[in-house]
């Protein structure tokens, strides 16, 4: 009887330790307020300014995701400095601007480490840009360079190219490191004002985050990868009435379930 009683008792001992650890693992995703996160690529960093002093305004934050960093001047590495002692976030983007998915198909993982992502935080350390995010060039990319990357950056983004119905969308954060954003670019085949405004209707009520992203604003479109300054308005404004957060990349690595 006494040997039966111990058993039980170390066989419930065990089962409440089981589900101690259970608990432990199954980390509840933190409280946040619906918002956007505005992203920009490549180094268009002149347009960028002219962006952020039409939009400050509004108090916005954008991410602006820089590639071939040791191709910039001095003058516009002035003004990157200046936005990010402004609140936004400048992110990498590649130090050559390489497709991710064709350059490791023909090299390998580790030449793409060394080639492109190691000498771009080596050189945006040097320039002072706390580097913690990473946006493929072309938003292509595989679960293998995911891995490789997130060993050097808190935040991975990716494209959303679709343009589903917005709760199918994969444009929210969903407490992942690994994120997505759609393209506002005036050229993007799933592009429109309308669709936007969904997108930002369903993150509103849904208590989401939205993730955009775009290249060179502009007042006037006159070729790809430019995204209208009138586009960026609607947004601000938009999220102003409505009482929406602007988060940066990197705010998002706060959010996530902590493990």
């Amino acid at each position: 009887m006494k040997i039966f009683f111990l058993k039980t008792t170390l066989f419930l001992m065990f089962l409440t330790l089981f589900s101690c650890e259970t608990k432990k693992q199954k980390a509840e995703p933190k409280a946040y307020k619906a918002g956007v996160i505005l992203s920009f690529d490549d180094a268009y960093v002149d347009e960028w300014a002219e962006a952020d002093a039409a939009l400050k305004k509004y108090g916005w934050k954008a991410t602006f995701n820089v590639c071939r960093i040791d191709s910039i001047g001095a003058p516009e590495i002035k003004k990157l400095l200046q936005m990010q002692k402004e609140g936004h976030e400048i992110a990498g983007h590649g130090y050559h601007h390489y497709n991710a998915l064709k350059f490791v198909k023909q090299n390998g993982i580790d030449a793409y480490m060394k080639q492109e992502i190691d000498p771009m935080i080596v050189s945006m350390k040097k320039k002072s840009f706390k580097v913690t995010s990473f946006a493929y060039p072309y938003g292509e990319r595989s679960d293998e360079l995911d891995r490789a990357l997130s060993k050097k950056f808190k935040i991975i983004r990716g494209r959303a190219f679709g343009g589903e119905a917005p709760e199918k969308q994969d444009s929210y954060f969903n407490n992942s490191k690994i994120v997505f954003a759609f393209d506002i670019d005036n050229s993007h085949i799933h592009f429109s004002i309308p669709y936007v405004l969904e997108l930002l209707d369903y993150a509103k009520k849904n208590n989401k985050i939205l993730l955009l992203c775009g290249h060179k604003p502009v007042r006037n479109v006159t070729e790809n990868y430019q995204t209208k300054i009138e586009t960026l308005e609607f947004i601000c404004k938009y999220m102003k009435e409505n009482n929406l957060k602007f988060y940066t990349l990197s705010d998002l690595d706060n959010l996530l379930p902590e493990n």
